[in-house]
């Protein structure tokens, strides 16, 4: 099989991901095997390639929002099989033994292994997953269009539930790429006024596209107080004009894996009367599960810019520069 393979951590500038022609792993009894279909690329991909994440082995095929088929089963595997459709997403197995596993909160697991980091990712014509961990994805949905609804989705509904936004309430989406596109639509589906804060025209006019009530920069003032806020984007120095966009009793979620530093915050501006600051650490199967229910529900539509497997290093390098518009996908077999 073909797959783009990083060998060495580096400025994604470098083109460090390499076309190698690969003998497909083993399966594990437990495991399933996937023809990758389309992957979407994500932040997450940059801080891995970069370095600024561990790598616990290289070399490492990157990739984390994975559509495909089943092609091959374990002996184990009953619930899942051959020709199904199927997503396999960031959290790539947990220990179920550990306290944060028993009290369901599997996303913070001790020993969690993650997909493209732990283990081998979907920048490959073929993938391997545990069974436990792939999610059912609707047919209706094309693979591309569905791809970054594995991370950038699941990711913004998470970070929709952390806010505590409620039907009908006031939201602030701070940055706009691949997964504030997508946590908009489910936003709007609940009826609640959305204010995008994003420096990129062609962000802000795809947020009043998708439903914005109001879109500005960070810099502007906000038309009125928010009940939540969710900040998408990995810069520290958006989280105090953020905070203080918030009405009293309100959460502010963070919902990036890296962020730059957070600059000094005055409490009495920022944080009193019950503000709360929060991060969001990964994601759990039932938000997996949830969100590709209400992705059918909804109808979720995904604006993507489509490359080929060995166009991934160029693609990486426009989604560092903040050039897509949406999210990135990999189409790698029909």
């Amino acid at each position: 099989m073909k797959a783009m393979v990083l060998h060495e951590a580096g400025p994604v500038a470098d083109n460090r991901l390499i076309l190698e022609e690969r003998t497909p792993a083993e399966l594990e009894s437990d495991q399933v095997r996937i023809k990758v279909e389309a992957c979407a690329l994500c932040h997450t991909d940059l801080h891995t390639i970069e370095g600024e994440l561990y790598l616990p082995r290289l070399p490492l095929v990157p990739g984390h929002q994975v559509i495909g088929r089943v092609q091959d089963v374990g002996p184990a595997v009953n619930q899942i099989k051959p020709g199904q459709r199927v997503g396999m997403a960031w959290l790539g197995r947990t220990c179920g033994q550990c306290r944060f596993c028993k009290s369901q909160k599997e996303n913070l697991c001790e020993q969690a292994q993650f997909t493209g980091l732990d283990f081998d990712g979907g920048y490959a014509e073929s993938a391997v997953a545990w069974a436990d961990f792939v999610y059912p994805v609707p047919e209706n949905i094309p693979a591309v269009a569905a791809a970054p609804l594995l991370c950038a989705g699941i990711i913004g509904y998470r970070a929709l539930r952390l806010s505590g936004i409620r039907k009908g309430q006031r939201l602030g989406l701070y940055g706009f790429g691949a997964s504030a596109h997508i946590a908009i639509q489910i936003a709007r589906y609940w009826d609640c006024r959305v204010y995008v804060f994003s420096r990129g025209d062609k962000h802000r006019q795809l947020a009043e596209q998708l439903g914005a009530d109001w879109t500005g920069r960070i810099e502007e003032p906000v038309p009125e107080k928010l009940d939540a806020g969710i900040i998408f984007a990995p810069a520290g120095e958006l989280v105090p004009p953020a905070l203080a966009h918030l009405e009293k009793g309100a959460t502010m979620a963070l919902a990036g894996i890296y962020m730059s530093d957070i600059p000094f915050l005055n409490y009495d501006k920022h944080l009193y009367h019950e503000k709360n600051l929060r991060s969001v650490a990964n994601s759990t199967r039932r938000d997996g599960f949830e969100l590709m229910q209400l992705a059918g529900e909804i109808g979720i539509q995904t604006t993507t810019q489509e490359f080929a497997l060995e166009e991934v290093n160029h693609a990486l390098q426009l989604l560092k520069a903040g050039k897509v518009n949406g999210a990135a996908v990999l189409k790698i077999s029909d």
